[in-house]
């Protein structure tokens, strides 16, 4: 509920007891709410102690914490080898081959995934500390990090949530942002830019300085992040506004609403240099990177400068087509992000147990 709004009632005792109550709780957990809370107990209008914040919005905060506790996974994996070493976000030491591959799509990559990540890391923090204020639990997936590092040069050897080394990359994004009055809330289907990365396993990074030759093969592995960068944060920006529309509280949506933009500015830049991914193929694999400006992608509406969302069905066919993320339909969107996440691989080696948390947090926030 909005402070001022509330203020401006008869309620404005309560209102100031409220909101200083929720800002000490802020200050209180600002500093490591990151691994603190219960960690699989849903939370309930009973547990809560500012009841404007409704189950249902704690459900779908929960899910949005935990989705971001694993983006900042992946991300720190990719900025331990590929991206700037600094204080700014927890990091390995560097792997330069690899860094060096994947400026071969942009000379700024590696400040583009810093950055990426430390927006991550905030985003996390910042919602396990608005639940913590909330008197609701935050979302801890410590437990759950036991997945290994890579091998290479310059990767932390600690315990992961993730697994980047076996990916099956869904790149049909590529030619949904660029299809006209085709939409996937209407149940339309996309052909993939990179049909080679949904038929396999294949490493993002490398798993060992043994992927750093041959030159060709550690470009796939870098070709492959760089499309699954754009897989990921295209997710993101659905997500948020898929779920805002399930919110009851003003505050919460504000979250939302300020957060979600965040994942569709990440998603641009991704989507840009992707583009630049040269076209080869992997000797070791035969993995293939087409040229995205040669048929069937090459032509006006395919070339890979062409990056805005193009205008499409929305709401309904009968309206005129417009520019807008896609999808944004709310129902079941929760388990739909789950489950792709589980089905490009990302997951590799976790337990069942974590499966059942997501699975278990996906429910919660679709039934809000």
């Amino acid at each position: 509920m909005d402070p001022q709004s509330m203020c401006a009632s008869s309620a404005a005792t309560a209102c100031a007891s409220t909101t200083s109550r929720r800002s000490f709780l802020l200050r209180s957990v600002a500093v490591g709410a990151a691994g603190t809370g219960l960690l699989a107990m849903p939370a309930t209008a009973a547990t809560l102690a500012d009841p404007s914040v409704s189950s249902g919005d704690v459900a779908i905060l929960r899910l949005l914490s935990a989705l971001e506790i694993i983006e900042a996974d992946l991300w720190q994996q990719y900025n331990e080898l590929g991206g700037i070493q600094d204080h700014e976000v927890p990091g390995g030491s560097g792997n330069k081959p690899y860094t060096e591959a994947l400026q071969v799509l942009d000379e700024e990559m590696d400040q583009y995934i810093h950055d990426n990540t430390d927006d991550e890391y905030s985003h996390f923090r910042f919602l396990n500390a608005y639940l913590a204020a909330s008197g609701a639990d935050p979302v801890d997936l410590d437990k759950f990090r036991t997945l290994p590092s890579s091998k290479a040069t310059g990767a932390a050897q600690v315990g992961r949530l993730t697994n980047l080394m076996q990916l099956t990359v869904d790149t049909t994004w590529w030619t949904r942002y660029r299809a006209a009055r085709k939409n996937p809330d209407f149940g339309d289907t996309f052909p993939p830019a990179i049909p080679d990365l949904a038929k396999g396993q294949f490493p993002a990074i490398p798993r060992s300085d043994d992927d750093l030759a041959p030159d060709k093969h550690l470009q796939a592995i870098a070709n492959t992040a760089g499309f699954h960068f754009g897989t990921i944060e295209q997710g993101g920006t659905s997500i948020y506004m898929q779920l805002a529309q399930r919110v009851r509280n003003p505050e919460v949506l504000r979250v939302l609403l300020s957060i979600g933009p965040t994942e569709a500015m990440h998603f641009q830049i991704w989507h840009d240099t992707a583009g630049n991914a040269p076209p080869l193929t992997d000797p070791t694999n035969g993995l293939t990177f087409p040229d995205l400006n040669a048929k069937p992608f090459g032509g006006e509406r395919y070339e890979t400068s062409l990056i805005m969302p193009e205008p499409t069905s929305f709401l309904t066919r009968q309206l005129p087509a417009c520019s807008v993320v896609r999808p944004t339909e709310t129902r079941g969107a929760a388990m739909a992000a789950v489950s792709s996440l589980v089905a490009s691989n990302l997951f590799a080696g976790q337990s069942e147990s974590f499966f059942s948390f997501m699975r278990d947090l996906a429910r919660s926030a679709d039934a809000a």
